[in-house]
């Protein structure tokens, strides 16, 4: 038998999903066999699949430890060179700038230097994550980027921080996410899309849909113009909702594609960008994060703001196309 104690990293969840957690090479339906079998109890006594840990909960687990170790997975912290910018970090919370290039978690071709794994090094080196001191919690994500986007990333430092962060996304408007782009042609106002999406999932791409269409999701994105010229704008877009390729779509449906952006974009302006800037991905970056209203222990962040400038490579093709008028007298 062996006996887990609930600390303040695993109370608040429901027993099946921190058993998937400790145990994840184990079927659901074997732990609610177990569970059913009473092989699982907490504080000694049955529980049913839904039963929520508590903070200090005693969870016992009636298997072999032949059995136990089957089903775990050793959990490490690989050591990755730090490539991300510390933006802003407490606690609770950690927002790193994420640079172009780099996944946000793993995929077929790279496992290991990945933003999530930078990120554990760096806690672990600070002293502030250990998985050996640690049952089911790792620093967590809540947002995602593509890997040609850069900008700013939210990570959990606790499982408290994890579960009012998700809230507060799902709330949509609770976190505000603004990004900055270039895009072909002259925008002189802003406006707000709304629409829906389906996924081609073949040709990693998306489409606009029509809200009856099956799996078509809702989208929403605001857009200001911050500079323009004839021939192109910089363009500050906030995202309501958060789906695949949102703003790529959505600006390259209005005749504003994003300059570089391959899949979205126009291959005579894209092609120009390459010879000129070197630019072959699209110019997007998360730059500003508000916290607009929070929860729980995040309330202390409620009405700030914080950003993260442009990467020179970008700052370097906006001075060019917008910025600089020897430029644009030349063409």
């Amino acid at each position: 038998m062996r006996e887990l104690n609930v600390g303040k990293n695993e109370g608040n969840q429901r027993i099946d999903k921190f058993l998937r957690k400790y145990l994840p090479k184990a079927s659901l339906g074997f732990i609610y066999k177990m569970i059913r079998k009473k092989n699982i109890k907490v504080n000694g006594g049955r529980i049913d699949n839904d039963y929520m840990l508590q903070d200090g909960d005693m969870v016992q687990l009636y298997l072999s430890e032949e059995t136990i170790e089957g089903f775990s997975e050793k959990k490490e912290v690989k050591t990755v060179r730090m490539s991300f910018k510390v933006v802003y970090e407490d606690e609770n919370i950690l927002l790193v700038n994420k640079p172009f290039g780099l996944l946000v978690h793993g995929d077929s071709r790279e496992k290991k230097n990945t933003l999530i794994n930078q990120v554990m090094s760096y806690l672990h080196a600070k002293g502030e994550y250990d998985p050996r001191d640690e049952k089911t919690f790792v620093p967590a994500s809540v947002n995602r980027l593509d890997r040609n986007t850069s900008g700013i990333v939210i990570f959990a430092k606790n499982y408290e921080t994890v579960q009012n962060l998700n809230k507060m996304i799902r709330e949509k408007e609770y976190i505000r996410k603004y990004y900055l782009t270039i895009v072909k042609g002259s925008v002189r106002k802003g406006q707000e899309l709304k629409g829906y999406l389906t996924k081609d999932e073949d040709r990693n791409r998306v489409r606009l849909a029509a809200r009856e269409d099956e799996d078509a999701k809702e989208i929403h994105t605001i857009y200001k113009p911050l500079k323009r010229t004839d021939e192109f704008s910089l363009l500050e877009v906030e995202i309501i909702t958060g789906r695949t390729h949102q703003i790529r779509l959505h600006l390259s449906s209005i005749g504003h594609p994003i300059i570089g952006d391959s899949k979205y974009g126009n291959p005579r302006i894209n092609q120009m960008m390459k010879k000129e800037f070197g630019l072959d991905t699209q110019f997007l970056h998360a730059y500003k994060i508000f916290f607009d209203k929070c929860v729980g222990n995040l309330t202390y962040l409620e009405g700030k703001s914080f950003e993260a400038v442009l990467p020179k490579r970008l700052k370097d093709i906006e001075d060019g196309l917008i910025n600089d008028l020897e430029y644009q007298e030349n063409r």
